[in-house]
């Protein structure tokens, strides 16, 4: 990547809050590649009709594990990387391929050719090109000694080198900042970039995140007995039983205010992290970290929880997950609880690991534009936790402000909170 600065974050303090700013950081364009669809509006279809987009695994064998479905990317076959030799796009992984399409997206959505006046890219993963690591010891395992013809799969699992493949696609050479925070690595990349402009460290910065299916997770997940057996996750159900494993990308490009040069479609107004140092893979029971982030994102933005129009739960469809989240938003909330609609849109598309916290936050921005509200499907009867109102199909309403919960193992805990432009 030539003069590029790569670094490698992990979030896992929590600063006091700030008091709240009323520095505007805008969203000019976004991008978003899931289960669900390619792109914007395909995504908006499909939680307008409330459908879920899970089926067999084929990318690897699932036949020696309990679940077998998940939500899967349907990508297009077209050379995604036109400055990538074409011997070396073997080595460009599907999640890689994702995050181009995103970003392809949210350059063109803010009126922008390319990266060029860009400060900083901020992009959260959590297994990275991992599927790459897989095939070169696969065939590492198969054949005697190192297995030079393959080496560059392994070389290329690394995150930073799926930067420098995306970075040089533009031909930019600016700083690449990755995050990795497990499930919420997605929402503290937008978080963090949010706060290198409030800083003043940067006027304009690229921020999201991206995952692909790998079978090592996949595994991971299913030996924790984490996976629905059914393989469709019912978050805040009685009965759920577990999640589903999805992939995709989504990424924001944030503008301070002085120098948006295209109309906002939201701001980024509030944001905050914590680690609630209870478990390696189970939630704290009580929330403690998650109501520290709402509260902290909620100061920062300057909004009761009253104002809320809608939150995207965490709502991965596990028993510890979903009672705690339930229990942390009722604390977070007080009497405000029962009047604030709540959803989780991992019950369409599965959850998507690193690319989580970012996908969720553009659909957040989606329902902020559209003035709608995704569901939280599969819901045959609401868990006893349930306080608030749970969106148990999509509808209309009106909304200025949007919250977005995301958790991850390790106890790390980041809410974001968006703002309509016209609010």
């Amino acid at each position: 990547m030539g003069s590029s600065t790569l670094q490698t974050t992990n979030l896992i303090e929590t600063s006091s809050p700030p008091s709240p700013s009323r520095q505007r950081i805008a969203i000019t364009g976004a991008g978003i590649v899931s289960p669900l669809g390619a792109g914007w509006q395909a995504n908006e279809r499909s939680l307008a009709a409330d459908r879920t987009a899970f089926r067999p695994v084929e990318l690897f064998d699932t036949s020696e594990m309990i679940a077998k479905t998940a939500g899967v990317v349907d990508l297009p076959v077209e050379n995604f990387f036109s400055r990538t030799p074409a011997h070396k796009q073997t080595f460009i992984d599907r999640g890689t391929q994702m995050l181009l399409m995103a970003v392809r997206e949210a350059l063109a959505q803010a009126g922008r050719q390319g990266m060029e006046g860009i400060d900083a890219m901020v992009i959260g993963t959590s297994a990275g090109a991992m599927p790459l690591g897989e095939s070169y010891f696969e065939h590492a395992r198969h054949e005697a000694g190192r297995v030079p013809s393959q080496l560059s799969r392994a070389e290329h699992y690394q995150p930073q080198r799926q930067m420098s493949s995306l970075a040089a696609e533009f031909d930019w050479r600016g700083p690449v900042i990755i995050v990795s925070n497990a499930c919420a690595s997605g929402a503290n990349a937008i978080g963090w970039a949010a706060e290198m402009i409030r800083s003043g460290r940067a006027k304009r910065v690229l921020a999201g995140g991206y995952d692909a299916l790998a079978r090592l997770v996949f595994a991971g997940f299913d030996s924790l007995h984490a996976l629905a057996p059914s393989g469709i996750p019912r978050p805040f159900d009685a009965q759920r039983d577990g999640l589903a494993l999805g992939e995709g990308a989504a990424v924001m490009l944030l503008e301070a205010e002085d120098v948006r040069q295209s109309a906002a479609l939201a701001d980024v107004s509030g944001y905050a992290t914590a680690t609630d140092l209870h478990h390696l893979t189970q939630p704290d029971p009580a929330g403690r970290a998650a109501i520290r982030t709402m509260t902290a994102a909620c100061k920062q933005a300057g909004v009761l929880p009253e104002q809320i129009g809608y939150i995207n739960s965490h709502g991965t469809g596990t028993p510890f997950n979903d009672v705690a989240e339930a229990a942390a938003i009722a604390a977070w909330a007080g009497d405000a609880v029962a009047g604030i609609p709540v959803s989780s849109t991992k019950s369409a598309m599965g959850h998507l690991l690193g690319g989580a916290g970012a996908v969720e936050a553009v659909i957040c921005l989606m329902a902020l534009q559209g003035q709608w509200l995704p569901a939280s499907l599969n819901v045959r009867e609401a868990d006893a936790a349930v306080r608030f109102d749970l969106v148990r199909q999509f509808r209309r309403a009106s909304l200025d402000y949007a919250l977005t919960n995301s958790f991850g193992f390790g106890g790390t805990n980041a809410t974001l909170v968006l703002q309509r432009r016209s609010a």
